[in-house]
């Protein structure tokens, strides 16, 4: 999936008020004007429903808060009104439904102001919804826009900006343009020339935010992994972790999830599994961040020195932080010492050995048991972290040594080498059917009367208000890719008093 964003200067950011969880409600606008809709439709109501159920299944706070899906075709309708996702897994598949049974390919002719108009009501039932429920005492986050199209990406970002120009956009987070391709059209030598690159109009400045703009292939994996961007934690009201380096150094960092831990999920395996205890020192979240973690660098190792067994539990993303209550030229400081320690480590071919420093230093806390991680580089601008066994949990194990002469030359029943050329490990090939089994577990029939046929439906629509665009402007922050400062003291520093061992 490519993905570039169409940048504004200056840039302005607007802070909404947040749910507790932090995250950002959506709303889904689904292009079905498309000549290839008929093969779309059943891959995004797939990807669709999957993220969706793992969303209603997943413990702890909801991950997707509220969504709206609209569809166009061409002129637009409200499929789900903005609904709570979890405990209401009955209703969303309903609307998934509903979207399954729209009309296939040739029915609708391309074009017209469907999607805009889909996109302004959106906002206008968002901020509607948000009023009533701020009457009854509750905040409500703010709203992410999801665009689905077969339409040029350049074109409708052209008329986006034209039209959101006047609408109150206090509450909007982020708004995203996606362009479904046909496998046929995705070359390998033309995936990069997707989406043209042109000079940004005056108009994107007028608009006050960027519009991400990705292409993505109209398959179910391509559209899940799309969809679930939304189960990741938003919060950037503070950082997630520090990660205390000698010499006084602290980069501020953000933790993110590379997999879901299935103890979230309801009734997986025997049913009695359940989340790690966020207060254990055993245990670091990523999501929900209960309290700022911080690791204190022990050590350097060698990569080729460290015993996977000694590895336990699930691991996470340390990326620098997003944080929009730091100043900008902190952040941009904190990015570029954050991927000259990535370089460093990838040069030497390093890890990092940390410990876990305790959150709580109360009277009470006479005893301290510490956890310890690995930290380990990767060609991305990205650390990972996992769990490393201490003295206190190792087993022992004597096991004979392999045999002097190599594997492949051995001969028996079974050419060996030959065995194995044949195996390869992708996670995205394996199925255990979990969708399936959340699917039938949260299903329940909604007590409501049976639908009625489309052409008898009431208007769901309310009239369109908009109101004066509000403006906070903000210095954008600038963090050219590939350009690490030559010169870092406080990290040089730390590589030489820290030898690898």
């Amino acid at each position: 999936m490519n993905s570039r964003k169409f940048p504004s200067e200056p840039r302005r950011t607007f802070p909404a008020a947040k749910a507790p969880s932090q995250q950002p409600s959506h709303i889904l606008v689904v292009d079905a004007t498309s000549p290839s809709w008929a093969s779309t439709c059943s891959v995004l109501s797939e990807a669709l429903e999957n993220v969706l159920c793992l969303a209603c299944g997943l413990a702890g706070p909801c991950r997707v808060p509220l969504l709206s899906l609209y569809v166009v075709q061409p002129q637009q309708e409200c499929l789900l009104p903005f609904t709570q996702v979890k405990e209401n897994f009955a209703r969303v598949q309903a609307c998934i439904s509903e979207l399954r049974s729209l009309p296939a390919e040739g029915c609708f002719p391309q074009g017209g102001n469907g999607v805009l108009q889909a996109v302004q009501d959106g906002l206008q039932q968002f901020k509607q919804y948000s009023r009533h429920t701020a009457a009854g005492g509750s905040t409500n986050s703010s709203v992410e826009i999801t665009i689905l199209t077969s339409q040029p990406s350049r074109d409708m970002v052209k008329q986006l900006e034209k039209k959101l120009q006047d609408i109150d956009l206090v509450s909007l987070r982020r708004i995203q343009v996606i362009e479904v391709l046909k496998r046929d059209f995705l070359e390998p030598e033309d995936v990069e020339q997707c989406v043209p690159a042109e000079e940004p109009s005056s108009d994107m400045a007028i608009l006050g935010m960027d519009i991400e703009v990705q292409t993505v292939e109209d398959n179910v994996i391509s559209l899940e992994m799309l969809f679930k961007t939304w189960l990741h934690d938003h919060g950037t009201e503070r950082e997630q972790l520090h990660l205390l380096l000698p010499s006084g150094v602290c980069l501020k960092c953000d933790l993110q999830e590379r997999l879901l831990d299935p103890a979230l999920l309801l009734g997986t395996a025997d049913g009695t599994g359940r989340a790690a205890d966020a207060s254990s020192p055993w245990h670091v979240a990523a999501w929900p961040s209960p309290a700022l973690h911080k690791l204190r660098v022990l050590k350097a190792l060698k990569s080729e020195g460290v015993c996977e067994s000694v590895l336990y539990g699930l691991p996470f993303i340390i990326k620098p932080t997003s944080c929009w209550q730091l100043d900008w030229d902190e952040l941009e400081t904190n990015q570029h010492s954050f991927h000259a320690l990535c370089h460093s480590l990838l040069k030497r071919k390093w890890m990092l050995l940390a410990r876990h420093e305790p959150q709580n230093t109360g009277p009470n806390w006479n005893v301290v048991v510490h956890s310890y991680y690995v930290i380990v580089p990767s060609d991305s601008a990205t650390l990972l972290v996992k769990a490393v066994a201490i003295r206190e949990l190792l087993m022992p194990s004597a096991f004979p040594a392999l045999l002097a002469e190599h594997p492949e030359q051995v001969r028996g029943p079974i050419e060996v080498s030959h065995s194995l050329s044949a195996l390869a490990y992708n996670p995205l090939h394996l199925k255990s059917n979990l969708y399936k089994y959340l699917k039938s577990s949260l299903y329940k029939p909604p007590h409501r009367q049976q639908p009625q046929p489309r052409e008898q439906r009431p208007e769901r629509h309310q009239p369109r208000q908009v109101s004066p665009m509000c403006e906070q402007p903000a210095r954008a922050l600038m963090s050219p890719p590939g350009q690490i400062p030559a010169d870092c003291a406080l990290l040089a520093r730390f590589l030489q008093e820290f030898p690898a061992r």
